[in-house]
């Protein structure tokens, strides 16, 4: 997705079952919607009446210990037999030691200290794990009692601040049969903030999955993720992350024309694990589920709260499934806000990948087939994901049916009064859609009749055109789509597009000309964003949709890549303009990596790419995601194709590497160590030297780093014996550490004012380079050497 990001745009009752311990073994759970009776335990849980005595007891849980100094542990109520919480009041501390020194460097920003150590009188905690038997173990029993309040304040923190249904997580363990991994404890701090959350959960932190730990913090004024990485325990990660996959999707959706949705999903899956009984879907908050069955048409429970609380669905099985076993259920569900009627026939889909029941926690890495039936109002238009299939006119509403060519990550649509106009690229199909009129928000720049009535239909051709070029330039370096069709369409959005498979939204401001945007005060320093905006989505449907991740440490590559493929565009589209449009690029997406933010931070120094959106927080500034994967992770691939170049190949080794990428991992999620063992299948004379035949190197310093060099080049031409010119040099590298080494190339502006590359300089650690090149031929004495001509290495400006 490319965004422009500063534009427009009562405590819990205790239950009456808490102290009973009701068996469940095979026993389906009661229909309908959260009816079912260890659910709704655990949901008014409150503190039993167990309690124990510690001293000096340490409860250590990955990268963190809990030292207990002195003080009571209040056991909560068992339910279904097993204690799944408790409270500590007394006296004790947390000590988190991150096991990468990225993390450590990362947590060390936000403290300002070497080593996180946390004090606290009060910690309640929650868990499926052997947290209870660990604790009565060591503990002395006890008459003392706790303050019951702290329970129910963490109960109300998950559902009212972070919208997560801890008893749902909590209940997919117990309904298991096994012990769990889940470990969760609301830390009351006393020197970094009173509203600290550490948690351990095989499926995935709450706020950065698939990494199995993190530290976070939900104050309001310093709410973020602190630390995050994966677990060191063979158990914890032998009982995560997905519990299913699904195979295919049949959608049958309609809309009316206030917005209101109704859906009825048929969802078919596998499961990737033994004893699969509570299995949880991401579906908007909004759209209320009426009801789920099975293939056999037996109703099925389910769980989903209020839309403002924590909303996570859930549906429970009458018995577990084994590790392969295939399932279908029948969802119904239906509401508002899940779209926006903006008027005049505009509509905005707020639900982009959740407005159908879908795998929670697989990001854009499960891939899915799709059949779907669309019922709209009637002189409508809708564009949606895959081929069309279909379209006609029934009882006043308008049905399109659609199919996914291949699998796919995710489904969408667009529809409203919009008009269409198609192009082909041999048997590919390009179709632009814009809305016949604006939306109510320009109603106000209408009235004056200075811009007209702000109508987009004119100023279709141009994405149109630009994903004409688009396409074939990516084939030719990425290879080819398995997708027939491209839907391109406007979204009454103005500041972001976004791309699913084969349908890219793109802002409503694209379509306008500079001189509507400048009155509408969309005269921003970065302009260029308006040049890339299209080619970057359009490169969506490689990066992100056929190749796909699903981890936010490999996210980079999607808008990294996807920012490469804009600049590619911009070099290829424009012709003689095209190399100055490309440099400004570059000069561009440095900046936003190395200029300081209003906090005082440079995105480069926050946290390497493989940090991603996790790094934003209240300290460091909310930003910081969006100015590094985006600018870094475009200038790696940069970086990368520059040093494959050769005056005799050009890009063909390059264009090799990608579409080896591409044809192994398409219809899958790819990591960036199946990046990096990709590209070192295709690694030149030069790269394999300077990496001992290893890509490691480059990739510990961009990828997994933080390192920017600064260059110096001091130079100058003299006349040979024979009359040809001789090169004398002397490349510095500096600000890096002593293991930092880097192939720098070196560009020649000859006497006629033409660019030459003439070779690469290795540099290692500080330590200058020097040496004289006779340029064999060359009689007139070049204006000038230069470094870094195309900005091939991500370094500070001189």
């Amino acid at each position: 997705m490319r965004e422009k990001s500063n534009v427009l745009l009562s405590l819990a009752v205790v239950s009456l079952f808490a102290a009973s311990s009701t068996g469940y073994g095979q026993t389906a759970p009661a229909a309908g919607p959260n009816s079912d009776p260890v659910y709704q335990q655990l949901r008014n849980i409150g503190l039993g009446g167990e309690s124990v005595t510690v001293s000096n007891f340490d409860l250590k849980r990955d990268a963190a210990t809990f030292h207990l100094h002195s003080g009571t542990v209040c056991f909560a109520a068992p339910v279904n037999g097993k204690v799944t919480g408790a409270v500590f009041v007394g006296d004790g501390n947390m000590l988190l030691e991150p096991p990468s020194l990225d993390e450590a460097k990362s947590l060390k920003l936000l403290t300002k200290e070497n080593e996180f150590h946390e004090d606290f009188e009060r910690l309640v905690l929650r868990f499926t794990d052997s947290t209870y038997d660990e604790v009565k173990k060591a503990g002395a029993s006890t008459t003392g009692g706790c303050d019951p309040g702290l329970l129910q304040d963490s109960q109300h923190t998950t559902r009212k601040k972070l919208h997560t249904n801890i008893s749902a997580r909590i209940l997919e363990d117990l309904l298991s049969g096994k012990q769990g991994g889940l470990f969760v404890a609301f830390v009351h701090g006393k020197r970094y903030d009173s509203k600290l959350l550490f948690m351990v959960d095989p499926n995935g932190a709450w706020d950065a999955a698939p990494d199995e730990i993190e530290l976070m913090t939900y104050n309001e004024n310093k709410s973020g993720t602190w630390a995050a990485f994966r677990s060191d325990s063979d158990k914890i990660r032998e009982l995560g992350h997905s519990r299913i996959h699904i195979e295919h999707q049949q959608l049958d959706t309609s809309i009316e024309k206030n917005a209101h949705m109704t859906g009825k999903a048929i969802t078919t899956f596998v499961a990737l694990s033994d004893d699969v009984r509570a299995v949880p879907f991401d579906l908007f908050g909004t759209l209320r589920v009426q009801s789920v069955t099975n293939q056999s048409g037996q109703a099925l429970a389910f769980v989903q709260e209020d839309k403002d609380d924590d909303p996570d669905f859930y549906v429970l099985l009458p018995q577990p499934l084994a590790k392969g076993e295939k399932y279908t259920i029948t969802t119904t569900y239906g509401g508002k806000d899940a779209i926006k009627n903006e008027g005049s026939g505009n509509y905005y889909p707020i639900a982009r990948e959740n407005w159908y029941p879908a795998n929670a926690g697989a990001g854009l890495g499960d891939y899915t087939s799709f059949d779907m039936t669309f019922h709209i109002p009637k002189g409508m238009k809708m564009a949606a994901s895959g081929s069309l299939i279909s379209e006609s006119t029934d009882s006043g509403s308008s049905l399109t049916v659609w199919k996914s060519d291949v699998p796919e990550p995710v489904a969408g649509f667009q529809f409203g009064r919009m008009k269409e106009e198609d192009a082909k690229i041999t048997d590919f199909l390009i179709a632009t859609y814009a809305n016949e009129e604006p939306p109510d928000w320009a109603e106000r720049f209408t009235k004056t009749g200075i811009m007209g009535n702000l109508s987009t239909v004119s100023m279709m051709k141009q994405p149109l055109a630009e994903a004409q070029f688009a396409i074939p330039l990516y084939t030719n370096y990425f290879g080819p789509l398995p997708f027939k069709r491209l839907n391109v369409a406007q979204q009454t959005a103005c500041n972001y597009g976004q791309s699913w498979p084969g349908l890219v939204w793109l802002p409503i401001c694209s379509f306008y000309d500079v001189t509507v945007r400048h009155y509408l005060g969309l005269d921003w320093s970065d302009n260029i964003y308006w040049d890339v905006v299209t080619p970057h989505e359009v490169a969506h449907q490689w990066w992100g949709q056929l190749v796909g991740f699903n981890s936010y440490r490999d996210q980079w590559m999607t808008e990294g890549f996807a920012d490469f493929s804009a600049a590619l565009f911009l070099q290829s589209a424009y012709g003689a303009k095209g190399n100055k449009k490309f440099i400004e690029f570059w000069d561009h997406e440095r900046k936003s990596i190395t200029e300081r933010n209003q906090f005082g931070y440079r995105a480069i120094d926050v946290g390497p790419v493989t940090m991603g959106y996790r790094l934003d927080n209240s300290k460091v500034g909310g930003n910081v995601g969006v100015d590094l994967i985006y600018p870094k992770g475009a200038y790696i691939l940069h970086m990368l194709r520059m040093m494959m170049w050769s005056n005799q190949g050009g890009d063909q080794n390059f264009k090799e590497t990608m579409q080896d990428f591409v044809k192994t991992y398409a219809g899958h999620a790819a990591t960036t160590e199946d990046f990096k063992a990709t590209v070192a299948k295709h690694m030149t004379v030069d790269m394999q030297r300077i990496g001992d035949g290893k890509m490691d190197w480059f990739f510990d310093e961009y990828v997994y780093g933080t390192a920017l060099p600064r260059y110096k080049l001091d130079s100058n031409f003299e006349k040979g014996p024979d009359g040809d010119v001789v090169f004398r040099f002397k490349v510095t590298q500096s600000e890096v550490d002593d293991k930092f080494r880097m192939l720098v190339p070196v560009y020649l502006e000859l006497a006629d004012g033409k660019t030459m590359f003439l070779g690469r300089v290795r540099l290692d650690g500080n330590n200058p380079t020097e040496g004289k090149i006779p340029l064999k031929g060359l009689r007139d004495v070049p204006h000038r050497a230069m470094l870094n001509y195309y900005d091939d290495v991500l370094a500070s400006p001189n």
